[in-house]
This record gives C-alpha cells, sequence and structure tokens, in this order.
C-alpha cells in the first residue's frame, strides 16, 4: 500500500508538473510577451489559447481568395496578405502578433530590416522549418545554419560567382548562356509550331505553365547537366512536397507529429524517399559517366560537378578549410536548387511578361533595345549586360510582384533593433512586399509600373538604399540572383526578338500568396509572330 501511495504521489506531482508548464506556455508566456511589447508601444491582435491569430488569418486568406482584381492595380497586399493590410492599419508598422504559439513581431523599416538580414553573427538565425518544408528542401543552403551554412555557401558559391566565373575561360559564355538560350529557342520553336497549327494571326499560352517547365529544362541543363525529362520526377515530386508545404503553413506546430504514422506523415515519408532516389540516379549517372570518361579530375563545370569534385576531393588544403560535402548534403543542395532554381526565376519571368503586356509602351522599348543590341543573334552574357531597360523592367518586377513576399528570421537571444527590443526566440516577420510599396520610400507612385525609377542604379532607386529587398540582403542573400537575373534577360530578349504578347481576355487578376506569388488562375498571353 506504501509502495502505491507513494507512486500516487509521483503521478499527482508529475501531473501538476505538466499542468504547470502548458499552463506557462499557453497562458503566462503569452501575457508576460504582449505585456512587454506593450510598455514598448507595440500593440497587435488579440491572442487566442493555442491558435493564436490563426482563426483570424485563415478567415481574412480565404475571403480575399475569392476576389478578382483590378487587371491594372498593382495593389496586390489586401489580396495577398490581407491580415497584414488588416493590421497596418489597425496598429501601424510595427506590430506583435502570434502564429499558433509562435511570438512574432511584424517591422517594416528597410533599416531594421537591413540590420537583421545582415547580421554576421548569428543572432537572427532563420527559423525552424515545418516538417513538410524540411522534406522539399532537405538541409540545403537555404535552412541550414552556422559553421553547416558557411561550408554549404563556400562549396556552391562557384557555380553562381558570375563575376569570377568570367575569367573561366567559357563557363558562362560557352556553356550558362548558351543552354539557357538552347532551351528557351526549344521552347520558342514549339510556340512557332502552334502557331502554324492555329492558322491564325495569334494563339493563347498559359505562360506561367510555360515558364515552369522552361525553367525546370534551364536549370537542369545548367546545374545538372541533365535535361528536364530526366528530371521530371523530381519536379513532379516536389510539386507534391510543395502543395503539402503551403497545405500546413497555417497549422500550428505540435513537436512530435512528424513521427506519427498517419496518412499524411506516410504520404511524405514515400514522397521523400522518391525524392532521394530519384536524386541518386542523377549522381550516380554522374559518377558512372566520369568512369567511362576516364577523367580523374573533374566531374563537369555544372553545379553538380562542382559539389560532386568537392566531396570526393583529396585536397589536404579542401579538407583542412573544411569544404567537402557528403552525398546526402549534395542530394539536399540538389533538392534545393532544383525547387528554387526554377520555381522563383518561373514567376519572375510570368509576372514581367503579364507586366509587358499590360504595358505595351515599354514592351515595345525594350524590343528596340535587343534589336538594337544584337539584332536576331543570339546573346552572350557580355551583350546581356547591355540590356538596361530589360535589366530595369525585371527590377521593377521583383519589386512590384516579388516571389518571395515575406522573409522571417528569430532573435537567438534578447536583441536590441533599433528603438525595439526583442525577446529571445520571437520571430521577427519581414515583409517584403510591403516594403515594397512603401510611398515614404518609393514616392507617391509606389504602387505604379514605372520601371523609368531604377535608372540609376538599385541603391538611388528609392530614398533608401535597401528598400527593394528581392533577393534579400546580407550574408544569406539568394546566391544565384545573378543566374536569375541572367536567365530572365535571355528568355525575354528572346521572346521579345521574335513575338508579340498581349493580355488574354480571360485572364483573371489574382495574384496569390502560395509560399512563392503565383497568378491564382494562371496567365493566359495572347502571342502574335512579329516575322511571317
Amino acid at each position: 500500500m506504501e509502495y502505491l501511495s507513494t507512486l500516487l504521489v509521483i503521478l499527482q506531482l508529475l501531473f501538476l508538473s505538466i499542468l504547470w508548464k502548458l499552463f506557462s506556455f499557453l497562458v503566462w508566456r503569452p501575457y508576460t510577451l504582449t505585456k512587454w511589447f506593450a510598455k514598448q508601444g507595440i500593440r497587435g491582435p488579440t491572442y487566442s489559447l493555442v491558435s493564436g491569430c490563426l482563426e483570424e488569418i485563415k478567415s481574412l486568406r480565404r475571403d480575399a481568395s475569392k476576389t478578382v482584381m483590378d487587371t491594372y492595380s498593382n495593389d496586390i497586399i489586401p489580396r495577398v496578405q490581407p491580415h497584414y493590410h488588416k493590421w497596418v492599419s489597425l496598429y501601424g508598422e510595427t506590430f506583435f502578433y502570434w502564429h499558433g504559439t509562435e511570438p512574432r513581431v511584424f517591422i517594416c523599416e528597410p533599416e531594421q530590416a537591413k540590420e537583421v538580414l545582415s547580421n554576421k553573427f548569428g543572432f537572427y538565425p532563420k527559423p525552424k522549418s515545418t516538417p513538410a518544408l524540411a522534406a522539399l528542401l532537405g538541409k540545403g543552403l537555404v535552412l541550414v545554419e552556422g559553421l553547416d551554412w558557411v561550408r554549404h555557401r563556400r562549396a556552391v558559391s562557384p557555380a553562381f560567382n558570375i563575376d569570377k566565373i568570367k575569367m573561366t575561360p567559357g563557363f558562362v559564355r560557352q556553356m550558362m548562356t548558351k543552354r539557357m538560350a538552347a532551351c528557351t529557342l526549344s521552347m520558342l520553336n514549339e510556340w512557332q509550331e502552334k502557331l502554324i497549327e492555329a492558322k491564325g494571326q495569334y494563339v493563347e499560352m498559359d505562360m506561367n505553365v510555360e515558364f515552369k517547365q522552361l525553367t525546370a529544362d534551364i536549370i537542369s541543363h545548367t546545374a545538372f547537366g541533365t535535361s528536364f525529362m530526366e528530371g521530371k520526377e523530381v519536379f513532379e515530386i516536389q510539386v507534391e512536397l510543395m502543395e503539402r508545404a503551403i497545405a500546413s503553413s497555417a497549422d500550428i506546430d505540435v513537436p512530435g507529429i512528424q513521427y506519427l504514422p498517419t496518412r499524411w506523415n506516410i504520404r511524405t515519408w514515400i514522397l521523400k524517399r522518391r525524392l532521394r532516389n530519384s536524386l541518386k540516379n542523377i549522381i550516380v549517372n554522374r559518377l558512372k559517366s566520369k568512369v567511362d570518361g576516364g577523367s580523374d579530375t573533374s566531374y563537369g563545370d555544372d553545379l553538380l560537378g562542382l559539389m560532386m569534385g568537392l566531396s570526393t576531393s583529396e585536397s589536404s588544403r579542401k579538407q583542412d578549410s573544411g569544404l567537402e560535402l557528403n552525398m546526402d548534403e549534395i542530394m539536399d543542395e540538389c533538392k534545393t536548387f532544383f525547387l528554387a532554381g526554377h520555381e522563383t526565376t518561373s514567376y519572375l519571368l510570368t509576372w514581367s511578361m503579364f507586366l509587358l503586356s499590360i504595358n505595351k509602351e515599354w514592351q515595345e522599348k525594350l524590343r528596340e533595345e535587343v534589336l538594337r543590341e544584337f539584332g536576331m543573334g543570339i546573346p552572350d552574357s557580355d551583350k546581356l549586360g547591355k540590356l538596361k531597360l530589360v535589366n530595369m523592367v525585371l527590377l521593377e518586377t521583383l519589386r512590384l510582384y516579388s516571389p518571395a513576399i515575406t522573409l522571417s528570421r528569430k532573435a537567438s537571444k534578447e536583441m536590441k533593433l533599433g528603438n525595439l527590443t526583442i525577446p529571445k526566440d520571437t520571430h521577427i516577420t519581414i515583409p517584403l512586399a510591403i516594403i515594397h510599396r512603401n510611398k515614404k520610400y518609393w514616392g507617391e507612385d509606389a504602387n505604379e509600373f514605372n520601371p523609368m525609377r531604377f535608372a540609376e542604379g538599385v541603391k538611388n532607386a528609392a530614398k533608401h538604399p535597401n528598400a527593394l529587398i528581392a533577393f534579400s540582403i546580407g550574408p544569406r542573400a539568394c546566391i544565384g540572383q545573378n543566374f536569375a537575373m541572367m536567365e530572365g534577360k535571355m528568355v525575354m530578349a528572346l521572346i521579345l526578338q521574335r513575338f508579340s504578347i498581349s493580355l488574354s481576355p480571360n485572364y483573371k487578376h489574382a495574384p496569390a500568396d502560395r509560399v512563392t506569388l503565383q497568378p491564382q488562375y494562371g496567365l493566359p498571353i495572347l502571342l502574335k509572330p512579329l516575322q511571317v
């Protein structure tokens, strides 16, 4: 009996301990943090037990998704981020809110964003990713932190550092641009065939679909030495994993739930295994081609070849610097660049075509520039660098329709950010799309399409030099931004040489936040050949 009594007391204490921890986490912590920010003059929407502000977020986003915007309006915030639009109007440009049980502070000042994103001491790491996002990207460059990030960054940067690559004979000029051009011309030839089949003066094409396949083909050829068809399974799996990441983005994070054998988790595990096997086949084929080719020095001059060379190098210099990537890490980097290398660039091209289709005068300006610089020829990297107007249009597209519209970081300890003191483990939301439209920095025409604002470069385009953050800034800025801009210029130039584009009457202007900024109903465009 005495044993049972002791056990009962222990169980009661354990139960009370669990209750106290739940009370502290779900009630006392939200209360104290809300008071913490209130003393600094920072308010926000009301916290609800466990769900935080998620129910309001879901309700506002659900209602906004049913709306269709005026085609000529670029004021997309009420549709893609209706909760932020509402809260900014109620609480100002800095407010505090809860994403489930995660405390988040929302900042709109470019100087504060620069301080967070440019920090080199690890004080603002990326928050832990959701299980679905981790399955999609693995432990690649986008998600790793600390010394692992330094090692991964050094390993992949040679493939994307264009200024240095230009010094290597032919890498950019003969490999990247030629492969970009070849993939684009293949797509344009298919368009020409459809125009012939249509026996008319125009054909309607969904640019959203076309550019997704094109950019997937380009990243396959330039980074992985394969074709879209060979990497098709990788993209198909990543599309399903992306849908899962989107679906789970508004869920409450319950620790350990990803390990339960639910139908959702089992399907995710299957997809992860298939993705790993597909990437492994690509790597094995590269290893086999090296053996068959008899080369002992290189696995190729693309991203995959460079990473494999670093991972298998016997060089003591590279071993001492800790640059080697093992095969699992290489596969995770492949996940990252298969996705990021085509997803973001495809939407940059999609929204650029949308803006040019409704701003015909700029379409003509760009076409004149392209024909003046290289006629109907295929440009190399030097000629692409001369396309100043094309570059300005791409930058303005990134400002108005940046593929990534929000960045998130977390305070690793109590931090002072401007006049704001942020407690440890508080998430920091940086709303790129809102900063890109802030009239304090961009002027009264902030919602208007005006590429001329970039005539004197990015730093002079707004009243703050870091008001454009489309590729992020600081040490973790997008490593592929030069690649993406080169690709955008190449594709736009080759299209403008051959086709006139107009917006289809079937188009519905409905930008949607689905991890990246996407046209909810696609982008139907009317294509007309310039030369019959």
